[in-house]
């Protein structure tokens, strides 16, 4: 599953988001953090903009970045998903070295695992959430890894 995510919103290159997933955002270094302060969420992986590829949590093991979701009549979509997280917003483009980055991700997570769909939040999700975003070009990202 596909998300973006900046944090502060819009704002790319800081650590808040690698400190939100492993629980260490300080709710005092920006105003927006006071409103998620009690957010416990997480991500298998994170690309950052330069492609620079961070895991947080093994894919063997579930993590929280679906949130009340169904796909294909599946409720609870973290107990059977691999969330990828792009650091990115749905007001730009993302950018060549994330979707070279995504690209080897998905080739090796498809290697490895038996990966029947590749959605974005958007699809488990659609009254909650709109990520990946209008920026994700979906036809170019599924060539590059279709097998």
């Amino acid at each position: 599953m596909i998300h973006n995510i900046s944090l502060p919103p819009n704002e790319f290159g800081g650590s808040g988001v690698a400190e939100l997933f492993t629980n260490r955002l300080n709710p005092a270094a920006h105003p927006y953090y006071q409103a998620i302060r009690e957010l416990k969420v997480s991500t298998h992986f994170f690309v950052r903009r330069d492609g620079e590829i961070l895991q947080f949590v093994p894919c063997c093991k579930r993590a929280w970045h679906a949130g009340i979701s169904n796909w294909r009549g599946r409720t609870r979509c973290n107990d059977f998903s691999i969330g990828i997280e792009l650091e990115g917003s749905n007001l730009l483009p993302f950018r060549e070295s994330q979707y070279h980055a995504l690209k080897l991700l998905t080739l090796e997570m498809k290697r490895t695992y038996p990966i029947k769909d590749i959605v974005g939040h958007s699809a488990i999700a659609p009254s909650r959430k709109a990520d990946p975003g209008p920026f994700f070009d979906w036809d170019r990202f599924l060539k590059d890894v279709r097998s």
